[in-house]
């Protein structure tokens, strides 16, 4: 079996890379992987075991039609983390969101439908949505994002979806609420707020706190993600959720706790324009179909993630944090 993940040094595609390095993903217990990555500030070659002899690693763009073309021949799957994504940046800086998470979607798609690849993943946020007032999303629901990120990936979506409609290629777009765990770089929401309280430093929260994110521990979203890869249905959009809905002031309560500290750490900042109030997902549908559960107890690996953080400061204070600002995501 052989697999190309793009994206696959940031946080969430490093995970699926080592979990299935170590054989934790069926059918590709075996499976030799090629890695492509950009390496921006958010990928990170030491997220991954590089120099494992079934791993291969291209430092390229997704954007890059000759490197992709040459990339997917041969291979029996292709799953999209590859994605600008932090949502600060989409406001001030659209266009690479555009390019990367619009075009560089349409690159690859292009290049798979040529190649005759088997199985196209398309890694999605609940952000393509907008925000909810009560109840949950399902899979049907309209696409209503309201940041330049969530309509580059938005966008993203529809182009994968429109090939699956026009040319038959299999296509499954899978739709995930925040991610949490190791790894993660420090301009989100946990880790920001980890590092800072570790080194003894200010918090920032936006606004009133009340913004609600439902969490995913990583891990249980590499599951969801596998779970369609192999199981799920040509064309078809997935959510996967972790069932824990916090405000950030809520989450802010828990690191300080966590991290031994108070709330006179925290500074309220102005808000983020258009901020989203709430996200909330509907993930009856891999449930049913893929048999598809989060594993991880929240308030379990949420303390085994600051406690990564804390016995691993190497890997962080090399990264340049964020400051004054906080994504929510």
């Amino acid at each position: 079996m052989r697999i190309l993940i793009t994206g696959g040094a940031g946080f969430i595609g490093s995970h699926y890379v080592r979990t299935m390095l170590d054989g934790g993903l069926e059918e590709y217990e075996d499976a030799s992987i090629t890695v492509v990555d950009k390496l921006t500030y958010a990928g990170n070659l030491a997220n991954l075991p590089v120099g494992h002899p079934r791993l291969r690693f291209v430092e390229g763009d997704i954007c890059d039609t000759e490197l992709i073309g040459e990339l997917v021949k041969g291979q029996d799957a292709v799953v999209n983390f590859a994605a600008e994504s932090h949502v600060d940046r989409s406001l001030y800086g659209a266009a690479e969101f555009i390019r990367t998470n619009v075009g560089g979607t349409q690159c690859l798609l292009d290049a798979c439908l040529h190649a005759e690849v088997p199985r196209f993943v398309q890694v999605s946020t609940d952000e393509v949505y907008g925000s909810i007032e009560d109840g949950v999303w399902t899979e049907e629901w309209p696409l209503r994002p309201n940041s330049p990120y969530a309509a580059a990936k938005a966008g993203g979506d529809l182009i994968a979806l429109a090939y699956a409609a026009t040319h038959g290629l299999d296509v499954r777009v899978t739709r995930c609420c925040n991610n949490y765990g190791p790894f993660q770089h420090i301009e989100k929401l946990i880790p920001l707020f980890v590092t800072r309280l570790l080194a003894e430093q200010t918090v920032p929260l936006y606004g009133d706190g009340r913004n609600v994110r439902e969490w995913v521990h990583v891990d249980d979203h590499c599951r969801g993600v596998h779970a369609v890869l192999t199981g799920g249905r040509a064309g078809e959009v997935y959510n996967i959720g972790g069932g824990t809905g916090l405000t950030n002031r809520e989450m802010t309560e828990r690191l300080l706790a966590l991290c031994g500290a108070d709330w006179s750490r925290v500074r309220e900042v102005a808000d983020r324009k258009g901020h989203d109030l709430r996200y909330a997902l509907d993930d009856g549908k891999i449930r049913r179909e893929l048999g598809y559960r989060p594993r991880v107890p929240f308030e379990e690996g949420l303390a085994d993630t600051v406690l990564w953080y804390r016995t691993h400061p190497d890997w962080w204070k090399r990264l340049n944090s964020v400051t004054g600002a906080v994504v929510s995501r």
